[in-house]
């Protein structure tokens, strides 16, 4: 009886192990690639003090510095925004981060700075497989100013006041961005208007759809973008940014290029003269 037992526990045995192998795979399928979300950092609701916020695109990242708050850092890839009321700004100016029922919000005064941090991309073989993938080889960094030079009349009333999402402008290296390149009632509103003005998803868009990676070392190669002096009054974190400072709002261009444009509020320009990066072209390797 035994003997005739054995081939019943062996036709069994088989039958688990593949139904084991199958849930495995289908679990290592559907998991999702860390490096293309983020995880909401839990916050109580309230009110808080922000005295730097930094922004990576190599995944949409944003990073809080808050006072009065534990965890003092708030980490988050899905954050509207809005400018202070004139009745806040009237009280005295001060940027905040607002949770109400676990949903965060920005609210910045004009001249807050956010650090932009660019992940510089090129496509190289993979070292094991062969494969072309997106590697990140270095990073620079810049600062992007949302609502420096907004204006009534430019956007519909009241509308700046109102949390909303906005996409950085295309990144220039060693200038203050400033306005947006992008806005929406919805990060993928914002994401559309971005396409329809530079002719190509934003970097934290491509960059999340590349599934990157990084090289062994990353290099950080930061801009000289306007930092304060020591000794200042702005080389003191306030609440107003990165080392505030006062801009100069940039002359319009019309020109109608691909390119961000440097202008009022909204058309993704910047204080200082952009200088544009070199675009390369050919031979297996692109650049962003």
């Amino acid at each position: 009886m035994f003997r005739k037992l054995i081939p019943v526990l062996m036709v069994f045995m088989l039958c688990w192990t593949t139904t084991a192998c199958s849930s495995a795979r289908s679990s290592s399928i559907s998991a999702p690639n860390p490096s293309t979300s983020v995880t909401p950092t839990r916050m109580a609701d309230g009110r808080y003090p922000v005295q730097q916020a930094s922004y990576n695109d190599a995944n949409g990242e944003y990073s809080l510095f808050l006072l009065n708050a534990s965890p003092s850092v708030y980490r988050t890839d899905d954050l509207p925004m809005a400018s202070l009321t004139p009745e806040e700004v009237s009280a005295g100016p001060k940027s905040y981060l607002q949770v109400e029922s676990g949903q965060a919000s920005l609210h910045l005064t004009e001249d807050f700075k956010i650090e932009y941090v660019h992940a510089v991309t090129e496509t190289q073989p993979n070292p094991q497989t062969g494969q072309p993938e997106t590697v990140i080889v270095r990073q620079q960094s810049s600062f992007w100013t949302p609502f420096a030079g907004a204006i009534a009349g430019q956007m519909v009333a009241n509308a700046l006041f109102t949390p909303r999402y906005y996409v950085p402008p295309m990144y220039q290296p060693g200038v203050v961005m400033t306005g947006y390149g992008g806005y929406g009632n919805s990060y993928q509103q914002a994401v559309q208007q971005y396409t329809t003005r530079y002719q190509s998803p934003p970097a934290a868009v491509q960059n999340r759809q590349n599934s990157l990676r990084t090289t062994g070392q990353v290099r950080s190669n930061p801009s000289n973008v306007n930092r304060p002096a020591s000794g200042t009054n702005n080389s003191r974190p306030t609440g107003s940014g990165v080392g505030g400072s006062n801009l100069q709002r940039p002359a319009s261009n019309s020109s109608g290029s691909s390119t961000p444009r440097r202008g009022s509020f909204g058309s993704g320009g910047s204080s200082s003269p952009a200088r544009s990066a070199p675009r390369r072209s050919g031979g297996g390797t692109r650049r962003r």
